[in-house]
């Protein structure tokens, strides 16, 4: 069934009592609902990320994105955004954290919020949601080929990321990962050192490669867009979803 929804752009009090934008979607046909915080990729706060929460909200879901480089830059484009956090090595863990335990206050405050908070990210959001997963309480986490979980981001990234699979034993709630064969951050090698650690840890997780899909296989707009995997990977992620939120 897919339902009726309205989308807007509203503002947050995120780290620091920090005013920030973030994207929201609401089905509006719905009694009691759980919902997610999405967080954007490194290209930024962008119209195929919003329409990844208009989808959630078409199945029943709510979604809250917020834009994470709202305070570098205001106002600009996604590209441009996206070249400042950059330049700046990305977005601070705490500050991150910050903004996102907002998003999932602000989704819990909403009158057909049924309590229950999933989160996803894509790319370095991917990384964001598992750190996020283990700082902050969450009833699902959800990683899609998260960048530098397991091991740092290298001197030519523009990510000033470091490894967080340390972060593991306080993992709040069931992970599903979603990764690219073909990827290199993560590789395989590195997919399977984060799985050994939450084998280790006693952690519920599914993990999932697909074979001849590299990094940003979900992303309809690039090249890198690989069908049949994200057409598997959104039914693995919306049955997630059904038992974990319901």
């Amino acid at each position: 069934m897919t339902h009726n929804l309205i989308a807007e752009t509203i503002s947050i009090k995120g780290h620091g009592g920090d005013e920030i934008e973030a994207y929201l979607a609401q089905p509006t046909d719905v009694d009691k609902v759980g919902s997610i915080v999405v967080i954007h990729h490194m290209p930024g706060y962008d119209e195929q990320t919003k329409e990844i929460c208009r989808n959630f909200a078409a199945q029943g879901y709510h979604a809250l994105m917020p834009n994470l480089y709202s305070r570098e830059a205001p106002g600009a484009s996604p590209d441009d955004a996206a070249a400042v956090a950059r330049s700046n090595g990305g977005v601070p863990d705490e500050r991150l954290v910050g903004d996102v335990d907002a998003a999932m206050k602000h989704l819990k405050s909403l009158a057909h919020a049924n309590g229950k908070v999933a989160v996803i990210g894509y790319c370095s959001g991917g990384r964001q949601s598992f750190l996020a997963g283990c700082r902050l309480s969450f009833d699902a986490v959800i990683d899609c080929y998260g960048a530098f979980v397991t091991v740092d981001a290298p001197a030519e990234s523009p990510l000033n990321a470091k490894a967080v699979v340390g972060e593991t034993p306080n993992l709040s709630a069931p992970l599903l990962g979603l990764f690219g064969a073909d990827d290199q951050f993560p590789s395989t090698e590195q997919t399977a050192v984060l799985e050994k650690a939450l084998t280790e840890a006693g952690k519920e997780f599914d993990f999932h490669v697909y074979e001849g899909a590299g990094h940003a296989f979900f992303s309809v707009n690039r090249p890198s867009f690989r069908p049949e995997a994200a057409l598997e990977g959104w039914g693995l992620i919306f049955e997630f979803l059904g038992r974990t939120l319901s």
